[in-house]
């Protein structure tokens, strides 16, 4: 088979969820990252949104498993069988046979993280697999035309990491990651519901606490929300009213780890760029991007334009996309190594 005229496959493997592309097809697959299953006979239940779904209301005889924890795989076997499942309910595992695959991940994903990543597509059947940091393709999806010489900021902030980026002239000249996302804000905001009203809330309830009344900057007409969990005296239900006020302090406590590696990163960032990143300013992609009013908290600190993408829980997938015609144009090129299944060495750059 030529090389060039291989399926192409690009994954946006998140912690929170998972997005899949075939070329031709469009995404096929976009559901969060969850399963679970039986611990008696070790069969998956269920998958996606239907586990999603069972969070917080299943028995002893059923585990939930999320494969991928921050970008890591944290369980190969069902990141695996995660993969097999998703293919196979759409009639599409044939398509892994010689494919191109392109795998997103978090900049601060260790070299031995990513083989980890590109074996569990390669014993798919993949022929070339490809690992391009999600900041870059979310730059790219959010329609950032990365080729030019000049510096763009994108902050990603997905379910388990915040990637921070400066891309310049086709690549990512500068980057940063952290492990304080919307997982994180949805445990402080359990953390603060527990400590101040002595109320253990679930995972759901606090992202919807988070999606419904949380925000940077104060906003007009500000709501409450009655929530419901269990009292951790007691043992009994118990409910509570909530404040956008209240958790608007949650959310500025862990965003401000956020600021302080924006920081960094600008000090990090070359002079010439740095004048580039003034004019151009900050795009905010991922989950993190629907927080209320996150593009005037960051616009506020820095005093830069800050805009959030349109689709923002989509930049990474719809920038793998776009980076497929990349990947076919290094394919007749002969960029490609096909025996090691992995780009040229002569290629490979280092990060700062």
């Amino acid at each position: 088979m030529r090389p060039d005229s291989r399926p192409f496959i690009s994954l946006d493997l998140g912690t929170a969820n998972i997005l899949a592309y075939v070329s031709g097809q469009g995404v096929v697959y976009n559901e969060p990252s969850l399963m679970a299953y039986d611990n008696k006979t070790n069969t998956l239940v269920a998958l996606g949104k239907s586990a999603y779904d069972m969070i917080g209301k299943t028995h002893d005889q059923i585990r939930m498993v999320t494969p991928l924890v921050d970008g890591v795989i944290a369980d190969m076997e069902a990141a695996q069988d995660l993969l097999k499942h998703i293919f196979s309910r759409m009639k599409m595992m044939n398509i892994w046979k010689n494919s191109v695959v392109l795998l997103a991940c978090p900049s601060g994903v260790t070299e031995l993280e990513r083989e980890a990543l590109k074996n569990v597509a390669r014993d798919m059947g993949a022929d070339l697999v490809i690992i391009e940091e999600e900041a870059k393709m979310a730059a790219l999806g959010a329609g950032i035309n990365i080729d030019l010489p000049q510096g763009h900021l994108i902050i990603d902030i997905g379910g388990g990491t915040t990637d921070l980026a400066i891309i310049s002239s086709g690549d990512i000249v500068v980057s940063r990651s952290i492990k304080v996302a919307g997982n994180h804000f949805d445990d402080d905001i359990r953390k603060y519901i527990r400590s101040e009203y002595n109320i253990a809330i679930g995972q759901k309830t606090a992202e919807d606490v988070k999606r419904s009344i949380g925000s940077l900057v104060k906003y007009h007409n500000e709501r409450s929300m009655q929530i419901y969990g269990r009292d951790i005296v007691s043992g009994l239900p118990k409910e509570a009213k909530i404040t956008s006020e209240e958790i608007r302090n949650v959310l500025l406590n862990a965003f401000s780890k956020v600021t302080d590696l924006v920081i960094e990163l600008l000090e990090n960032t070359p002079p010439e760029l740095a004048g580039d990143i003034m004019r151009n300013g900050i795009t905010i992609c991922g989950g993190g991007a629907l927080i209320r009013n996150i593009d005037k908290y960051f616009f506020d600190i820095f005093q830069l334009p800050t805009r959030t993408a349109s689709d923002p829980l989509n930049c990474v997938i719809e920038g793998t996309k776009v980076y497929e015609k990349v990947i076919k144009k290094n394919i007749e090129n002969g960029k490609y190594d096909w025996q090691k299944r992995d780009l040229l060495s002569s290629l490979g750059k280092k990060r700062k």
